[in-house]
Formats: structure tokens, sequence, C-alpha cells
């Protein structure tokens, strides 16, 4: 599929370094001797999958409520990831998920299961919602279209998919209690469920289910929240399983970050194994970190560890150099549609913005509360530090319009512009916050304000997403988009981890008088220092 985007910075062969590295590319010879660095990709992308299809590996998230959910990211050597696509178009779960008489903050996609069936050449990727029912979607192309293939009227709760030699395909599930299901050939629905283990109460919790086959064994890969892995084997898919612990608090690779722990195992082509877990990275999220895994003679997985932890870098696995598309760049919108990197905060009214010639984002919502206002932009920020600047033309706007740039989590601030009778001003908001239960408790106020008699204006945040509390984002504006004003006070990120999702860029546009205005997001660039 042609890539939607106009990245300026072009594609960059995969190197022998991780994406918050760089450097040219090389040689398979030459990196046969080069490392890795973990993690691998510096980015939210928590409960991940990972699967191979030939020579190319594909690795799928949580998205909670942003939408298009379940992003994929495709990589060929294990190191270097690029957007893909997403696997739910639309987060057709019930009005809650379109901001429009309800909200779903910190619910819809969760540990989800993305594998390949060969006899159909088909994508398979399925989650369960609202702790209700369970959505399957199938594609020829991670890439292309989406489709809903079923729904299951069962929650397969945190589920791994297997499609075994046979062409059978099972799902693991469950928290506490874990249980198998079989489909039906088509796999639309269930066949056959039944518990096959019990987690010990010396344990304590395991959920994240991953199913594998390997050597005739069925394995169960599960984690303890948020500091174990443990892993089940059998003969047979419905057990009976043993139990074996994978890791348990082991030092993480990533400074002020947790224990690396769910995810996924994957072979190569040519028969190595790696573990790809994440590690809690607050205020950043959950971020991937790679691992070589060895197995015992008599089939158990261990992790391959530098001195005593998940190793900060690995050598690069032996697999051959490929290009992919930056993480990072440019994006001026030249259409038809959005390319892969970018959710919006609920599924948006598709009818409120264009793509071409940049993304005009008209108002979709009247209110004054950042988190009820429908179609707001996100972008993920890269760790461990990163900036944003965009390229607003306000040329459009309406009296009562807000519009701007926000680091967007359940405690908020953004730069933007107010236009009130007939007047703009530049301001900073900040203290926009969200209860327990994702309710907006407070909209904010201005901690700073400046006349603004431009139509078009450049916003620009840099964001600290190191691991760890006090991390801090500032913002600045420019009228020329070449010298910037520093602008407000510094914003403290909130690095608690029960909204799950890390913090992310956000642009915004929403009415407090009347809908009609609009603004055309013309660049969207985020880089590294």
């Amino acid at each position: 599929m042609a890539r939607r985007r106009t990245w300026i910075m072009g594609l960059v062969v995969a190197t022998a370094v991780a994406l918050a590295g760089g450097g040219p590319a090389q040689s398979v010879s030459a990196r046969a001797a080069a490392t890795y660095s973990n993690p691998v990709v510096w980015q939210d992308f928590a409960d991940g999958d990972i699967i191979r299809v030939g020579d190319t590996y594909y690795y799928s998230a949580s998205t909670m409520h942003y939408s298009p959910g379940a992003p994929v990211l495709r990589s060929y050597d294990l190191v270097n990831w690029e957007y893909a696509g997403h696997s739910v178009p639309r987060l057709d779960f019930g009005a809650k998920y379109d901001l429009n008489g309800g909200r779903g903050y910190v619910r819809g996609i969760w540990a989800s299961f993305l594998n390949y069936r060969k006899s159909n050449s088909t994508f398979y990727w399925g989650g369960c919602v609202d702790f209700a029912n369970t959505h399957i979607y199938t594609a020829a192309d991670v890439g292309g279209q989406w489709q809903k293939l079923t729904t299951i009227n069962k929650c397969y709760y945190d589920a791994g998919m297997l499609v075994d030699d046979n062409d059978t395909m099972y799902v693991s599930y469950g928290n506490t209690t874990i249980s198998v299901a079989q489909l039906s050939p088509d796999g639309k629905t269930e066949v056959r469920s039944q518990q096959v283990f019990s987690t010990p109460s010396n344990v304590g919790t395991l959920e994240g289910s991953r199913f594998y086959k390997r050597n005739g064994f069925y394995y169960i890969f599960l984690t303890r929240p948020a500091n174990g892995q443990y892993i089940l084997k059998a003969s047979n898919p419905f057990g009976p399983y043993t139990m074996q612990q994978v890791l348990l608090n082991m030092p993480s690779p990533i400074p002020g970050g947790g224990v690396p722990h769910q995810g996924g195992l994957v072979q190569t082509q040519n028969g190595d194994w790696y573990y790809m877990a994440f590690v809690d990275a607050y205020p950043g999220g959950r971020v991937p970190v790679l691992a070589p895994i060895t197995w015992t003679a008599d089939g158990w997985p261990r992790v391959t560890t530098v001195n005593g932890g998940w190793g900060a870098s690995y050598p690069f696995p032996n697999l051959p150099a490929h290009p992919v598309t930056p993480m990072t760049g440019v994006d001026t919108f030249t259409g038809p549609a959005l390319g892969p990197q970018w959710e919006w905060n609920h599924n948006p009214d598709t009818s409120k913005y264009t793509v071409g010639n940049g993304l005009r984002l008209q108002t979709a919502t009247v209110t004054n509360d950042l988190y009820s206002a429908r179609n707001t932009l996100t972008h993920r920020i890269q760790g461990p530090s990163s900036t944003a600047t965009v390229t607003l033309d306000l040329s459009a706007m309406r009296d009562g319009d807000r519009t701007g740039l926000a680091m967007l989590r359940d405690s908020s601030a953004w730069i933007g512009i107010k236009r009130d009778g007939g007047r703009n001003r530049v301001v900073l908001q900040n203290n926009i916050t969200m209860d327990g239960n994702w309710n907006t408790s407070n909209t904010g106020g201005e901690a700073a304000s400046a006349a603004f008699g431009g139509t078009k204006i450049w916003l620009r945040a840099n964001a600290d997403i190191r691991p760890g509390s006090g991390r801090q984002a500032t913002f600045s504006y420019s009228t020329d988009g070449v010298t910037f004003t520093r602008f407000g006070p510094a914003f403290t990120l909130n690095n608690a981890w029960q909204f799950f999702m890390g913090y992310r860029f956000g642009v915004f546009n929403y009415a407090g008088q009347a809908l009609g205005g609009a603004v055309t997001l013309q660049r969207f660039d985020l880089s590294t220092p």
C-alpha cells in the first residue's frame, strides 16, 4: 500500500542501532558484530503481540480509546520498526467511543491478539471490549482495509491466538483462571472452551496470554503484572499444563523504568528466538524492549541476560537490512488520508475534517472542555525526549474557537489560540485534569496570554518523557517558523500508571460558542535532539 504521508526525512535503511540512536546503513557482515539498544521503540506500544510472516515482522499494541485502534508496526530486523496500519478502523463498540453522549477513556482496545493464517493468507486480530464481547477483524494486508469478521458473545480477556499445524485456531485467555477456546474453521464461532490452568496463590495474578507451539508442545506465555513472566507447557492444547517462571523482578534496561514483562515470543527465519516485552516508562507510557531467547534441552525458554538483567544492548539479530520509514519526521498531509502514525482521541466526526494540502479541522464540538472535544488528533511522543512543531492557518477561526497543541493525558496543558471578540490571543492553558473515573475535574485556566495579530502560527512543545516524576514539557510559539518565543511556565507531567496510555501530542480545534470555524494544520514536525 502506498504510504499516505510525506516524511521529508525519507526512508532510512535498517541500521545496527535502535531508533533512539541512528547511523549509516551497514552490510550484514558488519552488523553481525554490532549491537542494538533498548528500547527498540521508544514510543507507547503496550501489550504487544509479535509475529513473523515470511521475512517480515509485525507488532500489534493496545490503544484504549484512541481511533483507529490496534496499530500494527512492521520490521524486517526486529530493531527498526515503522507504522504499517490499524486492525480496528473504527471503535464500533457504542456511542461512548464517539465522544457523543458518553466517553470511552481507558476502555476500548486492551491486550489483544494478532496472527496470520497461511491457509487463507489472512491476518486475524481479536480482542475483548468492555469486558463483554470479543471482536475479530481480518485483512489480507496489515496496511489495507480491515473488516470485522465476527463478534463472539464472550470475553476472551487478554487473549492470544494459535494457528495449529492442522490449521485449527485456538485462543488462550483469562485472568488467574486460564482457558483455551477452539474456534470454528471459519473463525466466526466458538466450538469448545475449557479451563486449562489455575494460577497458584503464591504466584498471584497471571494474564496477557500468548499461545505458541514448538517441537510438538503447546505453550501459554503469561505475565504477572507488572513484574513477572511465566510460561505453561503441555502436549495438548487443552492441557494438562505445567508452569515455569521466566522472569521476576528482572532489572530494567531503561533507567527508572519498570520490569520488562508481557509481550510475546517470535522465531526468526534463521531459527533464532526473541522476546519482545514492554517496560512501564511513565509519563511516556509502556515501551517495547527486545532480548534473545534460548531453550533448555527439555523445552523451556530462558531470557539472555546481561549482568543479571535485561540488557541495555545485545548483538544485532542475524537478519538483513531493509528500508523502513522513520517514526519521526514531517507530515504535510498531502492526502488522501491520514497516515498510520495518527490516531484520534475517540472516533472522529469524519464530516468535520479533510486531508489534502494540509489537514483542515472544522470545529466538531461546542464545549469548554478539551476532554469532550471531538476530532483531537494525536501522535505518540518519541523518547527519551522530543519536540513537536505544528503550523496552523488560523484565518477561518470564529469567535469562541480554541485551537492548539496539547500535552494530552489525564493531566493536560496546551499552547494555542483563543479567538474572542474578533481578536486572537496566544494562550497557555494548564491544570486540565480528570478524576479517577476519567471525568473532567478541571477545564484549566490561563497561565500565560498575549495578543496575536497574525493568521498563521507555529506552536511547539518539547517533552521529556524519561521514566520518573517531575518530568516537564515546555511550550513556545513563532510568527515566522524560525524564531520561537518560550511561553508560559513549564508543565510537569503526571507519571501515574492508572491511565495506562502515556502522554501524546494532540492537535485540537473546538468551538466555545457555535460550530462553523476551522483551522488548517499545514505541517507537523516530530524531531529529537
